[in-house]
């Protein structure tokens, strides 16, 4: 006779397989290994942002650049600001950054007649693919989150190249060296920092395709035209690993908040400048997986979370209300700046690009 509302102790069940103490720790460690942001330092893992022992948010002091007051030094009794004869002590000055912790979770379910009917196991498959679809879940919230910063917030940091106007867009819209280095003029001197550019596969393929131009020598008659296709830096390449004097990374999430929604206008894509270490990522409570046998249904049942924050150095969250949704982090009057712009290495650029011409 069958066990009743029991199942049978000697088998194995997905929690044995999922539930081991390793097995959130590889998903963790692949969601890494598989993340090129991760990958190019353009976010950085930062223990100091942790809040392991509770909080709805994580708060980072900070002392801001100094920018001394000189004074002039004389032989008269009255000298210096002070006007008494001796230098007047100035204080760094100091803020807080403040990170919103986000809390995240899904599940899935599989049942027994589902599989026989497959004749696959579908968890496997759900299993093999947490890590990519994890990463891609984060992306969008992090791209939500730079597109509410940029709102407002780093709104001297943005540079907007594509055709403000229905019709094709030309080259002068599109993702080129010149851009790059308008977008890097944004932050005077300190442009020179900025050595990863972050774009959507349609510009990506873009300079993908400038990378196989060949340019005539000086020995051709004036005014031959560029050769396609014939040789160039890129011939022997699939993908595009610098551009401009920056490490390119691809993301087809760039997009997640639309730059423009105005009828007729071509496509517009965000592309991002950055440098490692400016997108910081802490946690809350380590990724964490668990799986269960439901033997009234017939289901093997796996559920996924995590509590994690990203902070740009330099903002802060500066709304009442914390774990906000991906459209709450796009909202430009919920992010500040903590010192001036200019000293945040992230640049925003909104581009068309020839392999979209697509429209609104």
């Amino acid at each position: 006779m069958a066990a009743p509302f029991q199942n049978y102790t000697g088998g194995v069940l997905l929690a044995d397989i999922v539930k081991r103490n390793n097995f959130s720790t590889y998903v963790s460690e692949a969601i890494k290994e598989r993340s090129a942001f991760v990958k190019s330092g353009a976010i950085t893992r930062n223990s100091l942002m942790d809040a392991s022992e509770g909080g709805t948010k994580i708060q980072v002091p900070e002392f801001n650049p100094i920018a001394p007051t000189e004074e002039i030094l004389t032989g008269a009794a009255n000298w210096g600001t002070s006007g008494a004869g001796y230098l007047t002590p100035q204080k760094i000055g100091t803020a807080t950054q403040i990170a919103t912790i986000c809390h995240r979770a899904f599940s899935y379910a599989v049942d027994d007649v589902a599989i026989l009917a497959a004749g696959e196991d579908p968890m496997g498959h759900i299993r093999n693919q947490l890590a990519d679809a994890i990463n891609k879940l984060n992306n969008a919230r992090l791209f939500s989150h730079l597109a509410g910063l940029f709102g407002t917030a780093l709104g001297s940091n943005k540079l907007d190249v594509a055709k403000g106007a229905s019709g094709t867009a030309l080259e002068a819209n599109f993702l080129t060296a010149s851009t790059v280095a308008r977008a890097r003029n944004l932050l005077g001197e300190r442009g020179d920092d900025l050595d990863i550019l972050i774009v959507h596969p349609s510009v990506a393929y873009y300079l993908y395709q400038v990378g196989l131009l060949t340019f005539s020598t000086s020995a051709l008659s004036t005014g031959t035209g560029i050769q396609w296709g014939g040789g160039g830096v890129g011939v022997s390449a699939r993908s595009i690993g610098e551009f401009a004097g920056c490490q390119v990374v691809v993301d087809s999430a760039v997009n997640t908040v639309a730059p423009s929604s105005t009828s007729g206008h071509q496509v517009e894509f965000f592309c991002y400048l950055t440098t490692a270490g400016t997108i910081l990522e802490g946690q809350q409570q380590a990724l964490r997986i668990e799986a269960e046998r439901n033997i009234l249904s017939k289901q093997d049942v796996m559920s996924v979370d995590y509590h994690t924050a990203y902070h740009v150095m330099g903002t802060k969250w500066n709304d009442a209300a914390d774990n906000p949704t991906n459209a709450n982090l796009a909202t430009a009057n919920k992010w500040a700046i903590t010192y001036d712009a200019d000293l945040i290495p992230l640049v925003q650029l909104t581009v068309n690009t020839p392999l979209d011409t697509s429209t609104y």
